[in-house]
């Protein structure tokens, strides 16, 4: 669906994206994060056309997006439904005129029939069809940026690109808006790409995340690929000091379940298979899109470092001796 190719985008003398490359699936939720300032929004901003860019290349469909001219931008954009940080809904608007207001834009009529019945059928998808009436004042955060999601829809894209959708919203509101774009997806068959900083955003919904410093992509992959074992870039963002808290004897092991390595009895079946004892010191269990992924730091004597470390290979088991 979309194809970046070794992309650069500057601000005068400033670099903002430099030599990024990734592919998003047809039909796939993926993420994009990274500190402010790493060049997130600009780089999904490229791909909407909203900012042109010096090298490299932005293809959705095969469709060079600095190459096409004004007419054939407009239309590639009204393919992508796009959702922010701080909703955009125009106060004096009620919630159907401010879900029907690209259409109006477009030059299509929302009092048509057909296209009524589209306006009032996302209002029903979001969960708000006892809220026609109501203008943003009398809406929850929440509610608006449901309103915000519908009106996005309402010209029936392939695409929706969100920036920083969540951001403003509580963890439980969060957790709604999160399910709502797992429905939109399944139901509507849309790609969905996602800009933020908060890792419940991805993990629980992103089926593969790109990972921006500095203008640069650092990593890409599944979250869980990121996460479990993330390197220093990732650790660093993450905010995770694994050395704290550990007293300075033994040895210690680290062992990672990722999804091709989760064997809940590993560890008890190891201690009866090796007559080893050692200690749990640290467990880090996340869901990721309801798989149960992690890690786990056990001290071992250093005469059974060995024996420890090679019985978990053959087990299958990522481990590596440190924390």
């Amino acid at each position: 669906m979309i194809e970046i190719s070794h992309l650069g985008k500057r601000f005068d003398d400033l670099t903002v994206l430099e030599d990024i490359s990734l592919h998003i699936n047809d039909g796939e939720i993926y993420g994009i994060i990274g500190q402010s300032g790493a060049g997130k929004s600009t780089l999904l901003r490229c791909i909407n056309g909203l900012e042109t860019y010096q090298l490299g290349s932005v293809k959705i469909d095969g469709q060079e997006v600095k190459a096409l001219s004004t007419k054939e931008l407009h239309a590639l954009q009204k393919q992508m439904g796009m959702i922010f940080q701080n909703f955009n809904l125009l106060s004096r608007l009620n919630v159907f005129d401010n879900v029907a207001l690209p259409m109006r834009f477009a030059g299509l009529s929302p009092r048509k029939p057909e296209n009524k019945k589209r306006i009032l059928d996302l209002i029903e998808l979001v969960g708000l069809s006892d809220k026609l009436k109501a203008r943003p004042r009398e809406l929850s955060g929440g509610q608006k940026q449901r309103v915000a999601i519908a009106r996005a829809l309402v010209l029936n894209p392939r695409i929706l690109l969100c920036d920083e959708a969540t951001s403003a919203l509580d963890p439980r509101i969060t957790q709604g808006i999160l399910q709502l774009l797992q429905q939109i997806r399944n139901e509507l068959g849309l790609t969905v790409v996602v800009v933020t900083h908060q890792m419940e955003v991805v993990k629980q919904i992103c089926e593969r995340v790109s990972f921006l410093k500095d203008s640069h992509l650092i990593q890409e992959g599944k979250p869980e690929e990121l996460f479990v074992m993330p390197n220093d870039d990732i650790r660093a963002f993450l905010g995770k000091t694994d050395e704290e808290a550990l007293p300075n004897k033994g040895r210690y092991i680290k062992l990672f379940f990722t999804e091709n390595a989760f064997e809940s009895e590993v560890i008890s079946n190891m201690a009866r298979d090796l007559n080893v004892d050692f200690s749990i010191c640290r467990a880090n269990l996340e869901d990721f899109r309801g798989q149960i992924l992690g890690s786990l730091v056990l001290n071992v004597k250093p005469r059974d470092a060995a024996q420890v470390l090679k019985y978990l290979k053959d087990k299958g088991i990522i481990a590596e001796e440190g924390y």
